[in-house]
C-alpha cells in the first residue's frame, strides 16, 4: 500500500523522468478538481498528502534502501500542487506554475537543496516543498505583470 501511495499510483514508475511524470499528474488532477473545491481546502488537503508521503516515502526508501528513490513521486505531487495555490484555474498559468516547479525542482537554488538533508521522508518531501514554494512566488509574480 505504500508503494502505490509514494508512486501515486505507480505514475513513479513509468519511464524517464518519474519526478515530471509525477509532477503532470499533480497538474491534470488540479485542472479538474480545482473548481470543484474551495481553496482553503485544497490547501488542507495537501498538507494532508504531505503528511501521508513522508511516512510512505519512509517506508518506500527503507525498504528500496535507497535514501530518496526516484520512484517516489508523492514528494512532487506536494510541491506541484504547493505551486499552484490561489493560480486562477487556465492551461496557460497551470503550464507556467508546472515548469516553473520543475526548474526549481531539478536545479535546487537557495535553500532548497539543503532541505534534502532533513532524515528519511521527511527530507524527500521537503525539498519540493522548498521548489513548490519558490514557484509559487514567480508564478504570482508572473501574474501581476499580465
Amino acid at each position: 500500500m505504500s508503494d502505490w501511495t509514494a508512486t501515486c499510483f505507480k505514475v513513479g514508475t513509468l519511464p524517464i523522468a518519474p519526478g515530471t511524470w509525477g509532477s503532470l499528474a499533480a497538474l491534470i488532477v488540479w485542472y479538474g478538481v480545482i473548481d470543484c473545491i474551495h481553496p482553503v481546502l485544497f490547501i488542507v488537503l495537501t498538507f494532508a498528502i504531505f503528511a501521508i508521503g513522508v511516512i510512505t516515502s519512509t517506508i518506500v526508501a527503507r525498504k528500496l534502501s535507497s535514501s530518496d528513490p526516484s520512484r517516489i513521486v508523492i514528494d512532487e505531487w506536494v510541491g506541484q500542487w504547493i505551486a499552484l495555490f490561489f493560480v486562477p484555474k487556465s492551461i496557460y498559468f497551470g503550464l507556467v506554475s508546472f515548469v516553473l516547479f520543475r526548474i526549481f525542482d531539478i536545479w535546487k537554488p537557495l535553500y532548497i537543496k539543503q532541505m534534502e538533508k532533513y532524515s528519511e521522508g521527511y527530507g524527500i518531501m521537503m525539498d519540493d516543498v522548498g521548489a513548490g514554494a519558490v514557484a509559487l512566488i514567480f508564478t504570482h509574480i508572473i501574474l501581476l505583470f499580465l
